[in-house]
């Protein structure tokens, strides 16, 4: 058991789930720490029954602190993190600032479990979309090598925070009435309607969002010859990103077989069958932690090709329960 953990950003979206998670789940602390910024300091909050009251977020706050969770912005967490490795905590950081740094592991614990003990007292935690995409590509991999993905995501406004989420709500409002719409987080209205774009412009025409996608992919699994090619969507619902894969492997799997392997892998879920009108939805993915997919079925114009449908809380395992997963394994190695 350590002495004490850090949630940085405990009063947001996904820090209010790590605090559940992590009191839900017991997790081998003496003490929880809730760190966010000055205005929300001396706020209390609750989780199983505990109240936690939130301190700032200053250098000195580390001071003891072994293990740190951290989900804030990117600029909040270049500045914080280091503040907390001078003082000797490890952090788990959701942001992106640090994934692509040589020295610093992106870890999916089913996945690359062993990278935890490559830190240099930062770890990352990989952007919510790839998350649920490198699960599904793990179990195929292991089997029969992917060498391209073809992946396009549908994904929930909670990825943009809790003022997205009232924005859709607030949307439809105005769209079932024929009122005018305002946008404020998104460049267009989000209420019935796609905005094929999340993240910003890069070479190519390709978005930051899906850049990510590319690079996480390839890091996580140490090899950069695996090809993805990713468009992001944002769609109006509000809970849980949905994805469309194409998985190209280097030797043929049916899928039974691919059915079989996804689903004795930990944290993956089947629901495949299209005649009964079973599947995953985000409806039904919300507020769990598994990565649930189906619609498993050959890819017709490729001869090692699968084509299938995967669903996942992005504030969950896309985030949080991520987070939690691998400073269970600091913890442990720690004891």
């Amino acid at each position: 058991m350590i002495d004490t953990l850090a949630v940085v950003g405990a009063t947001g979206a996904v820090g209010r789930i790590i605090l559940d998670l992590l009191v839900s789940r017991n997790f081998p602390a003496r003490q929880i720490k809730l760190l966010a910024s000055a205005r929300s300091a001396g706020r209390t909050v609750e989780a199983g029954g505990r109240q936690f009251t939130v301190e700032a977020l200053t250098p000195d706050a580390f001071t003891g602190v072994q293990i740190a969770i951290g989900s804030t912005p990117d600029e909040v967490a270049a500045e914080f993190v280091p503040w907390a490795v001078e003082r000797g905590t490890v952090v788990v950081d959701e942001s992106a600032h640090f994934r692509m740094q040589p020295d610093v592991p992106l870890v999916v614990p089913e996945i690359n479990p062993e990278a935890i003990t490559t830190h240099k007292g930062i770890i990352a935690s990989p952007n919510c979309s790839t998350t649920q995409m490198v699960m599904v590509m793990k179990p195929l991999h292991d089997a029969a090598r992917v060498r391209r993905v073809i992946v396009s995501t549908y994904q929930a406004v909670s990825g943009a925070g809790l003022a997205a989420t009232t924005e859709l709500k607030d949307g439809l409002t105005a769209w079932l009435s024929g009122s005018p719409e305002s946008p404020q987080i998104f460049a267009h209205p989000i209420a019935a309607n796609l905005i094929p774009q999340i993240g910003s412009l890069r070479d190519g025409g390709g978005t930051s969002e899906e850049m990510k996608m590319v690079y996480e992919t390839q890091k996580i699994f140490g090899d950069e010859s695996i090809g993805v090619c990713a468009t992001c969507v944002r769609v109006p619902v509000a809970d849980a990103h949905s994805e469309t894969l194409v998985i190209e492997t280097e030797s043929a799997l049916d899928p039974d077989k691919a059915r079989q392997l996804l689903a004795g892998f930990p944290g993956v879920t089947v629901i495949d069958d299209l005649a009964a009108g079973k599947y995953p939805m985000p409806r039904g993915a919300g507020g769990q932690d598994d990565v649930f997919v189906g619609r498993i079925r050959r890819d017709p114009s490729g001869p090692n090709a699968l084509a299938m449908w995967c669903v996942s809380d992005n504030l969950r395992k896309g985030a949080a329960t991520n987070a939690v997963q691998i400073a269970e394994r600091l913890a442990a190695g720690m004891a």
